[in-house]
C-alpha cells in the first residue's frame, strides 16, 4: 500500500493519475462498521479494475470545530495502527491528510472539486454519518448535489451489535469503563495501545512480580484504573501477562499514571523497546493495601485469574 500525505493546499504532482475508487473516513479504531466499509470499497474497486484509494486525516476533525471535553485529544489508534489494519483490508493507497482550520473551513464544493473529483474519483465510499466540513451543509445528504453527477456515490448505513450501534464513541466508552468485552466484540480484535520502556522504581521485582513500566504514546486511550489481563508484544513476540493502570496507592499514590505490565515467564531486559499492549479483560480496580503480605497475596489471585482468562482467549485469536 502507498502512503501519501497531503498538506492544504496541496501539490497536484502528489495525487495518484489514475481512476480510483475512494474511500472515506476518520476511521479511529478500525471497527468492524469500519472494516465492512472499507471491504464494500475495495470489493466495488476490483468489480471496476480501479485502484481503492483511502482518504482520513492525521487528527480527529472534531478539534477544529469545537472544543473536546477535558482537553484529551486521544485516539483509539495511532496512525501507524491505522494504516496497518487498512492494508491487511486490501486498499492500493492511503492519503493522510493534515486537517487544520484552512482545510476544515473549506466551502464543500471546493472539497468536493478539490479531494473528490481532482482525484479521479469515479465513485466515493462512505458512511452514513460522513461529513465534508459542517454537518448542515456538508453531510452525505449534501454529497449527490455537489457531486454534479461526476461519480457515483455508495453510502454505508449503520451496523449494530446487541441491539447498539457500533461507532468509535461507544467504544471509547467501554474502554473507559474498563468494558473490555464490549469494547473488543465492536472493534473486532483486542484494543491495543503503543508505548516503550522506561526504568521504574523496581518495587515489583522486590514482591517476585517483576514489572515492565510502558510509557505511552500521548494520544492514547488509556482504560480506566485497575488490573487487567493482557497481552504485551515485545521484539516481534506475544507474551501473556497482567498489567496496572494507576498510582501505586499502596506505596506513595503519585500524581502521574503509570502502566506496568508483568510478562509471564519472562526474564529479559527490554528497557527503550517499543511494545504494543492489548487489553483482554478487565480483572479489579486498583486497591490500596496495608500490608505488603496482602499486595502479595492479591498478585498471586490477580496472575491465576489472568492465565485462566488468557487459556480461554487463545483459542480465539
Amino acid at each position: 500500500m502507498k502512503i501519501i500525505n497531503i498538506k492544504h493546499p496541496y501539490d497536484k504532482n502528489k495525487i495518484i493519475d489514475e481512476d480510483i475508487v475512494l474511500i472515506l473516513g476518520f476511521f479511529d479504531g478500525v471497527h468492524l462498521a469500519h472494516q465492512h466499509l472499507i471491504e464494500a470499497g475495495v470489493r466495488v474497486a476490483k468489480e471496476k479494475n480501479l485502484k481503492a484509494a483511502l482518504m482520513t486525516f492525521n487528527r480527529r476533525p472534531k478539534i477544529v470545530y469545537e472544543k473536546v471535553p477535558g482537553g484529551i485529544y486521544t485516539n483509539l489508534t495511532q496512525f501507524t495502527q491505522k494504516a496497518e489494519r487498512i492494508e491487511d483490508l486490501g486498499v492500493d493507497i492511503l492519503y493522510k491528510v493534515f486537517f487544520n482550520s484552512e482545510l476544515g473551513n473549506l466551502p464543500p464544493e471546493d472539497f468536493v472539486e478539490d479531494y473528490i473529483v481532482k482525484w479521479n474519483a469515479k465513485v466515493v465510499v462512505a458512511g452514513y454519518d460522513y461529513t465534508y466540513g459542517k454537518p448542515e451543509i456538508a453531510s452525505m445528504d449534501h454529497l449527490p448535489l455537489h457531486a454534479k453527477g461526476r461519480f457515483e456515490i455508495i453510502k454505508i448505513g449503520e451496523e449494530r451489535r446487541a441491539g447498539e450501534t457500533i461507532s468509535s464513541t461507544r467504544i471509547r466508552q467501554y474502554i473507559e469503563e474498563g468494558k473490555m468485552k464490549k469494547a473488543n466484540e465492536m472493534l473486532g480484535y483486542p484494543y491495543e495501545t503503543l508505548g516503550f520502556v522506561i526504568h521504574g522504581d523496581a518495587r515489583g521485582r522486590e514482591l517476585g512480580y517483576p514489572t515492565a513500566n510502558v510509557h505511552s504514546h500521548p494520544y492514547t486511550l488509556l482504560p480506566k484504573n485497575g488490573v487487567y489481563a493482557v497481552y504485551l508484544t515485545v521484539k516481534g513476540k506475544r507474551y501473556p501477562g497482567m498489567a496496572s493502570i494507576g498510582y501505586n496507592i499502596t506505596f506513595k499514590d503519585e500524581k502521574k499514571l503509570s502502566v506496568e505490565v508483568n510478562i509471564f515467564d519472562f526474564d529479559e531486559q527490554i528497557y527503550g523497546d517499543d511494545v504494543k499492549i492489548e487489553w483482554i479483560a478487565y480483572l479489579r480496580p486498583e486497591l490500596k493495601f496495608n500490608e505488603v503480605s496482602e499486595l502479595i497475596k492479591q498478585l498471586d489471585q490477580d496472575e491465576l485469574d489472568s492465565r485462566k482468562i488468557l487459556e480461554r482467549n487463545a483459542g480465539k485469536d
